[in-house]
């Protein structure tokens, strides 16, 4: 059944009870047994029934709406893929509904009942750090609703999937910091559960390898949140020996980097003197930092494009991306600046 085919009537003929029994079921009215009331809504969840025929509206006809789930609308990667998507929905004519999650499952969901509410035609995520179950978007596509996600990639095997090559990008800046002569790099890495970071992750070992350098496991540090504060903290735990100090970081991305550039600064270390310095996705502010930060480009704006594309094709049946399933991977550039140039 496809996503919106679901009324009162389907749910009474299934359950074998009248469609005022499940609409006061469905309302928590009195009267009704609390095995009925179960049985309805456990039904009305498996087919995604909506309340007042939202649901069929939205496959009946095109709203010409879609709706962009992120996690945060500040961050400059994300900021840039929106441009793209923006792009794209314009000149087909649609709008776009934008939700940003704060990295939070129940804000993910929440998002979703909303978008759907309003009758959105398709939806392009990059999930939250804390989403690893993906049920809530496997029961959508299982009705047919047409999804596309970008950045990070969820573990639901008919996915269709924009993100570029993270095990490359990090593969490029950590070789970059060997031909500059730095052996003890630390990455301080990104949450464990999503696939960007395990991709920077293996593409830092493997060009440590490459390079002859035995990778350290305690050199590689979660940095989940993200943050300045964070980064700041790990980072002078790291460097606290003098004897025993690293001499580069490649940062997962460039919040990271900055909280690492302060913490070295603060303890007297130079950059990229004493320390090589590389962070990931070009934020704006990264040129204009003292010394200016070597970072991975992620091309923001061409991800959007691509993925809005995709969902576009999708909404209009001219593919079928969800029987044969597509994951576009867009390549990165490695932007040398001053934080890790010492030869």
């Amino acid at each position: 059944m496809k996503l919106g085919q679901a009324t009162i009537k389907d749910i009474a003929r299934e359950l074998n009870v009248s469609s005022s029994t499940v609409s006061r079921a469905l309302k928590d009215y009195p009267g009704i047994s609390d095995e009925t009331k179960r049985k309805v809504k456990e039904l009305a969840d498996k087919l995604n029934y909506r309340p007042n025929a939202v649901a069929l509206s939205l496959r009946k006809s095109k709203s010409f709406t879609i709706g962009v789930i992120i996690p945060e609308v500040v961050h400059f990667f994300f900021s840039t893929v929106i441009s793209g998507i923006e792009e794209v929905a314009f000149a087909n004519n649609y709008n776009v509904i934008l939700c940003q999650t704060n990295e939070r499952l129940d804000r993910e969901k929440s998002s979703i009942d909303t978008m759907l509410s309003n009758q959105i035609d398709g939806l392009l995520v990059s999930y939250s750090k804390e989403t690893t179950d993906f049920e809530h978007f496997s029961k959508l596509m299982d009705l047919e609703f047409p999804i596309v996600f970008f950045d990070r990639l969820p573990e639901i095997s008919n996915a269709v999937n924009v993100t570029v090559n993270d095990f490359e990008g990090a593969y490029q800046a950590v070789t970059h910091l060997i031909s500059q002569g730095y052996k003890k790099i630390v990455h301080l890495a990104g949450p464990k559960n999503l696939a960007i970071s395990k991709k920077r992750k293996e593409g830092y070992i493997q060009a440590l390898l490459d390079g002859g350098i035995t990778p350290d496991e305690s050199l590689i540090v979660e940095c989940a949140a993200g943050t300045e504060k964070e980064s700041f903290d790990v980072t002078i735990v790291l460097f606290d020996n003098p004897e025993n100090r690293p001499d580069a970081i490649f940062a997962h991305h460039d919040i990271v980097a900055a909280g690492a550039m302060m913490a070295l600064k603060s303890i007297n270390l130079r950059i990229p003197e004493d320390v090589g310095l590389v962070g990931y996705s070009n934020w704006q502010f990264s040129s204009m930092i003292d010394p200016p930060l070597s970072t991975v480009s992620q091309p923001g704006f061409k991800i959007g494009e691509t993925a809005i594309t995709m969902l576009l094709e999708m909404i209009d049946k001219k593919k079928d991306y969800q029987k044969e399933p597509v994951h576009v991977v867009l390549d990165t550039e490695l932007l040398i600046r001053k934080s890790s140039v010492r030869l």
